[in-house]
């Protein structure tokens, strides 16, 4: 059964190197972390639920062990303890980029996604128009978490521009806090994926989601690059989940626009 507990637990655990498919089968346990959002990993009621809680069960029956869930929405922090062997698998939706390919190995792509600007509607930002250029970004602040991948996109942008977004890294708020920073007027700008812009925006009308800031890109999961069989072992069993119906109804469920 899976468990939940905290990055904290999991610093004690002395792990031996490299821990790959062979010793994380006969130890039993998937040592996995992830971020808490409304589509990944969520409470309702007295539960847990989302996305990547349901494809970590799925994993869990099909391999006959029991996953540990960790809680960190830090993706800094998440690399770090992939490489110090707290973690064997980082289960949120990253953006596979190649400055990310250098400090681990991405699974297969679980999803198709793109990063959009979160700003107000006219209506809700006395009279003013929505952003639709990336030029008119140039002298602009956006509210970003900190060590988001977000930051290198919005890097590359300014250098594409030719002039400068001033990015504000905060240290206390994820990307779900900062779309209701947005819409309450405390901030102006944040971006966040499209995907969870849309579920944000079913309740929060003040928020204008139309102006991408990135191409469509692949979401992955990460692992260890010293653990390749692990590696190949889940991408044999994404490829094959992935055909299944269960699959399609998880995705319909967290992610179809309803």
């Amino acid at each position: 059964m899976m468990m939940l507990r905290t990055a904290v637990e999991s610093s004690g655990n002395t792990r031996p190197h490299p821990r790959d498919y062979a010793e994380i089968m006969a130890s039993g346990e998937l040592n996995v972390v992830t971020d808490y959002n409304s589509i990944g990993l969520y409470a309702s009621g007295d539960t847990l639920t989302g996305f990547q809680r349901e494809m970590l069960l799925a994993l869990e029956k099909a391999w006959g062990i029991r996953v540990n869930l960790f809680l960190e929405n830090s993706l800094e922090e998440n690399l770090e303890g992939l490489s110090a062997v707290r973690y064997d698998l980082i289960a949120r939706n990253i953006p596979v980029n190649v400055q990310l390919k250098d400090v681990c190995a991405f699974t297969v792509p679980l999803m198709l996604n793109k990063q959009v600007l979160v700003q107000r509607k006219r209506e809700y930002n006395d009279g003013a128009e929505p952003i639709r250029r990336h030029l008119d970004l140039a002298g602009k602040t956006v509210h970003v978490a900190d060590d988001s991948p977000v930051i290198l996109r919005l890097n590359n942008l300014s250098r594409e521009m030719g002039d400068t977004i001033f990015i504000a890294s905060d240290p206390a708020y994820g990307a779900e806090q900062l779309v209701i920073m947005v819409a309450s007027g405390d901030i102006d700008f944040t971006v966040c994926d499209g995907k969870m812009a849309l579920r944000l925006a079913k309740f929060l009308p003040e928020i204008d989601i139309e102006t991408d800031v990135s191409f469509t890109q692949l979401e992955s999961w990460a692992v260890r690059k010293d653990s390749p069989v692990l590696l190949d072992s889940l991408n044999g069993w994404l490829e094959r989940f992935k055909a299944t119906s269960t699959f399609r109804q998880i995705c319909e469920k967290y992610y179809t626009d309803k």
